[in-house]
């Protein structure tokens, strides 16, 4: 099984292409961060990102959700972020890193779980808001910069999707993945 990671700067697009490689068949791994701020709100904290358990929660859900998808018989999967994108968001919120943190990146850099190329989505030049993203483009700019160091600091190759259609932007992705494919 070969495990990519698809990730990139809030409203960069990346959930509308997942969303392609999924109709496209294949599998995708849901990010972790969107339903835990989800929850949190559900549960009365309006601006989770403000506590620091709020990485943890995101490890401990990504977590899970990578022993679910090792169980799936997909050839390819893409994993929506990982804990490279939480160590990077820790390091924009400026938190500490936890053990818990250290612990998933020393796993996920051991184990070699993921493919060490990840593709990253650029921005698109804009952010719409939602619940969830109360980023504005400036921001939003500014932690691109700290994820895609992140990335390379832990060793990963990056793969940058530059701002096309939906389509495109998966073609790119499929045509590295199915060398082979038309």
């Amino acid at each position: 099984m070969k495990r990519f990671i698809l990730t990139g700067t809030p409203g960069s697009g990346k959930t509308a292409i997942l969303r392609q490689l999924e109709l496209d068949g294949f599998g995708v791994v849901e990010e972790a961060a969107t339903d835990v701020i989800a929850l949190w709100q559900a549960r009365g904290v309006a601006t989770p990102w403000t506590d620091p358990a709020f990485i943890d929660a995101i490890v401990d859900l990504q977590t899970q959700r990578e022993l679910v998808a090792a169980k799936l018989p997909d050839a390819v999967q893409f994993h929506d972020r990982s804990v490279v994108c939480t160590a990077a968001l820790a390091t924009y919120l400026g938190f500490p890193f936890s053990r818990c943190l250290e612990s998933a990146l020393e796993k996920v850099l051991r184990d070699r779980i993921f493919e060490n190329r990840v593709f990253f989505a650029r921005n698109l030049g804009f952010v719409a808001p939602t619940e969830a993203r109360r980023i504005g483009l400036e921001e939003a700019l500014r932690f691109e910069e700290i994820h895609e160091s992140t990335y390379r600091r832990y060793g990963f190759d990056l793969e940058m999707l530059e701002p096309r259609s939906v389509a495109e932007r998966a073609a790119c992705i499929r045509k590295i993945v199915e060398p082979g494919a038309a």
